[in-house]
């Protein structure tokens, strides 16, 4: 099977009739609609097993996601703690200047003056745009706010990426 990437957290249960809560990695709505189909590992080395999204809701910061066959809290009970994952032709493709997470994850951080800075270990999104972490050798992470401002080139190619950091940002 083609590479599998990761779109959310099973974390817990919801009720008695196979619901689970879901803390969501992907930007993409879609990926959790009715009739998608998403797939998990029951061990890291087992081969991805689908499950068919039939019903899907908001509750406060989570995804409630309902799937096909599992109609009880007995079905869903060994989900917790599972990542939901989509096979690399469920990807499609992004508009120039907009890259999937795991693109970025593992890039080289350089200022322009060809500085290296570290590599980019996780990436955050906690509003208006994302925030690259970048773990440095013998330093203190530092936060990368991806704005054009400051993100001047990205290359998926040779996972390079070149910054012009505002002042202040590393310190």
């Amino acid at each position: 099977m083609s590479s599998m990437y990761n779109v959310g957290k099973i974390v817990n249960t919801h009720g008695i009739n196979g619901e689970v809560r879901v803390i969501r990695i992907t930007d993409f709505e879609e990926r959790f609609q009715k009739g998608q189909t998403l797939y998990y590992k029951k061990r890291e080395e087992s081969d991805p097993i689908p499950l068919v999204i039939d019903g899907h809701r908001k509750h406060k910061q989570f995804d409630l996601l309902h799937f096909e066959s599992h109609h009880s809290i007995n079905d869903v009970e060994q989900l917790m703690g599972t990542m939901l994952m989509v096979s690399e032709d469920q990807l499609g493709v992004l508009d120039e200047g907009e890259y999937y997470y795991h693109e970025i994850i593992g890039c080289h951080v350089y200022t322009m003056t060809g500085e290296a800075l570290g590599v980019v270990k996780e990436i955050l999104s906690p509003g208006a745009n994302d925030v690259w972490v970048v773990q440095r050798n013998g330093k203190k992470d530092v936060l990368i706010p991806y704005i054009d401002d400051v993100v001047k080139e990205v290359n998926i190619e040779t996972k390079s990426i070149k910054i012009e950091p505002l002042e202040g940002l590393i310190d």
